[in-house]
């Protein structure tokens, strides 16, 4: 069977499920590799070289001057990762990328962010995918060591503590920790600044 370019991606946005042994696949692979030499190259230059960001603008696509993100780091899926204004990434992020992310206008993210949108099937688990998005809208802060699950959305204004593992969607100006994830208090929306 004759599969359109971008059908893998059009089971991804779905949530799958997708298959490694299916032919359209193979688009997500060339994908991965591109992803994975451009970030090793990225994180082969010293990080006092700004030149490591044209392989970064490469990766995603787009010029990075209101975007921060310090190496090492990895993401497997470049043309899956959408960015607003500001955002800023510290070092050793993981995006496993392949079912979506946008990070909204202001995002923080500490040392060591992981974030999933892919899982394998229950029972089929070697070679079947099911994906989900994961949005982080504007000024949310991720803390360092938090892990963001496939299917998840970080609210507004929203503080994610160090080592958190957040398998459920964050309301606005909430403040989640633990594993899983729970939340602790409310920001007052009032004293929020930009």
């Amino acid at each position: 069977m004759e599969y359109e370019n971008g059908y893998v991606y059009e089971l991804m946005d779905k949530g799958g499920p997708t298959k490694v042994t299916e032919p359209y696949f193979k688009e997500a692979v060339d994908e991965m590799m591109r992803a994975r030499t451009l970030c090793a190259k990225a994180n082969a230059v010293l990080p006092d070289d700004p030149s490591y960001v044209g392989y970064l603008e490469e990766l995603f696509d787009r010029k990075l001057d209101d975007v921060r993100i310090l190496t090492p780091f990895t993401c497997d899926f470049g043309n899956r990762v959408k960015f607003g204004k500001g955002v800023f990434i510290n070092h050793s992020a993981i995006l496993s990328a392949s079912g979506g992310i946008e990070f909204e206008d202001g995002v923080m993210a500490a040392p060591g962010l992981r974030i999933a949108t892919i899982n394998h099937d229950m029972y089929d688990r070697h070679t079947t995918y099911t994906y989900g998005k994961v949005t982080v809208r504007k000024n949310a802060w991720l803390g360092m060591g938090c892990t963001i699950c496939p299917g998840v959305t970080i609210g507004k204004y929203a503080v994610v503590a160090a080592g958190a593992v957040v398998t459920k969607d964050v309301p606005d100006h909430a403040v989640v920790g633990g594993v899983p994830a729970k939340i602790i208090k409310m920001l007052d929306p009032e004293q929020m600044k930009d």
